[in-house]
């Protein structure tokens, strides 16, 4: 006997009621991707920050992270804003955050039951021929659908999803702080980059002025030579002087376009971006904000830092998660449920016509589930999970150290940087008075070009060094404040404005 079977299909109507499930699953479940951004039935946006510059943005509340013309001259708090909302490298920790908050929602949604619906809308068209029996050969055509609604809903794991979501917060978490750590980061490498390129802008001018003190003295030293009161060899060291602040200048020059370029690219703009730097203010004088002990500084960056709290958040997601795979390996126990219904004809037998049929099927009960033999995979996946937690504990006290040590670091740096400030001052005011006198007493006659030029040489030179002070000390208050993680809107308040 031979037979032949000949089946097609196409689009036919479909149970409306099943259509309706159908599409609710998929709204449900974010089948529709606009759908599925409108939807956050566990509120997890709620512990997304709002800008990738997270509380730096509410500095400017109404406006976050919304910029015009770049300012002119450029301040640090405008600086500092365009860089942590713009930045790659915030904006990437900013969507490490929403991965992390929907990966809680989906944690979240495993105590929930599951509803599939299963639907098939097809034209068939059977033919059977039996060869020698025509009378046992027949021809059917029929429209068929089938349709199916079940349901799974997980009742016990032993604390299977309870581990699931701890680690999914864990990892939110440590996201979160690592958000935090790398806005400190940013902050502080902006400021850093700021009063260098402020130094810079300083550090021309300065040498723009000693180009012309330079000058002067080249002229006096001619004048005199010409006059027959001076040898000629005091207008060549004047000359090789003035060359020299020339050549001094023009390198100042390129170190500012330099500085300049890497702030705009701080700042996510061209480094051809024309920024114009404020003049450093030399009435500044050092505060005390950092008072306490170095020893309490560091106790308190090793119990708060973002960076700790990130690797602590990581230790206890590896501790969840070794939780979850040791629970994977458990019974699990469900509550399962399921109607169908379908129209499939029914036959007598071969070569009997087919009669219209409605077929239903339900049922509803407990499934447990029992792990019984996984090739030993779960016991090396549960060593592995552990494993992963003493890496993990091991690099949390090594974060710790670090964090300990930066604070020393930064304490004793700020500490130098205060005297020298002061330092620096009274050394400016002894190079100005010493070179005032021997250009006082080069003029007089009384004076010679070696001493006026030493002179020259020592006021140009702590002009920079004073320059330099104030910015390595503008610089470390920052630097500690970051290595405590206490960097905030309010350090951009209390920053001094300098003198326009």
């Amino acid at each position: 006997m031979n037979a032949e079977r000949v089946n097609g299909t196409r689009p036919g109507p479909i149970n409306h009621v099943l259509v309706m499930l159908a599409v609710l699953g998929l709204s449900v479940l974010g089948g529709t991707p606009g759908i599925a951004r409108a939807i956050d039935v566990f509120r997890t946006d709620a512990s997304v920050p709002r800008t990738p510059a997270n509380v730096f943005s509410d500095i400017d509340a109404t406006h976050p992270c919304q910029f015009g013309l770049l300012e002119a001259p450029l301040h640090l708090a405008e600086a500092v804003n365009r860089a942590l909302c713009e930045n790659p490298k915030t904006r990437e920790t900013w969507a490490n955050v929403k991965v992390q908050a929907a990966a809680v929602g989906v944690a979240k949604s495993g105590y929930l039951p599951t509803l599939t619906a299963n639907l098939q809308d097809v034209r068939d068209d059977a033919v059977t021929d039996v060869k020698g029996y025509p009378r046992l050969s027949s021809t059917n055509r029929s429209t068929v659908y089938s349709g199916s609604v079940s349901a799974n809903w997980v009742l016990y794991d032993f604390g299977g999803r309870k581990a699931a979501l701890a680690n999914a917060q864990a990892l939110l978490a440590a996201a979160r702080a690592n958000q935090d750590a790398t806005l400190q980061t940013v902050f502080s490498a902006v400021a850093t980059d700021y009063y260098a390129a402020q130094a810079a802008a300083g550090k021309l001018a300065s040498a723009k002025e000693t180009e012309s003190i330079a000058h002067d003295s080249f002229i006096a030293a001619s004048a005199r030579v010409a006059h027959g009161v001076a040898a000629i060899s005091d207008q060549l060291q004047a000359q090789t002087s003035y060359a020299q602040a020339t050549f001094n200048r023009a390198r100042a020059e390129g170190d500012l376009q330099v500085a300049l370029g890497t702030l705009a690219a701080d700042m996510s703009l061209r480094p051809d971006q024309p920024v114009t730097m404020p003049n450093a203010d030399d009435g500044v004088v050092p505060d005390r904000d950092f008072s306490a002990s170095v020893a309490a500084m560091i106790d308190e960056a090793q119990s708060a830092h973002p960076a700790i709290a990130a690797a602590r958040a990581r230790l206890d997601a590896a501790i969840a998660s070794e939780r979850q795979t040791r629970a994977e390996g458990l019974p699990n126990l469900s509550l399962v449920a399921k109607y169908s219904q379908n129209n499939q004809p029914a036959s007598l037998g071969l070569g009997e016509p087919q009669f219209a049929a409605t077929g239903r099927d339900r049922y509803v009960g407990v499934q447990v589930q029992i792990p019984l033999f996984e090739g030993f995979s779960r016991s090396y996946k549960v060593r592995g999970a552990h494993a992963q937690v003493e890496v993990l504990q091991d690099t949390f006290d090594e974060t710790r150290q670090q964090v300990g040590l930066d604070v020393w670091k930064s304490y004793q740096a700020l500490q130098t940087n205060i005297q020298n400030v002061g330092n620096t001052a009274v050394l400016a005011q002894i190079a100005q008075r010493s070179f005032d006198v021997a250009k006082h007493r080069y003029a007089a006659g009384v004076g010679n070009i070696l001493e006026l030029l030493s002179a020259q040489k020592a006021l140009s030179e702590a002009k920079q060094q004073r320059i330099q002070a104030l910015t390595d000390w503008r610089t470390a208050r920052l630097q500690l404040a970051a290595k405590m993680g206490h960097l905030d809107g309010g350090d951009l308040r209390r920053e001094p404005l300098p003198q326009q």
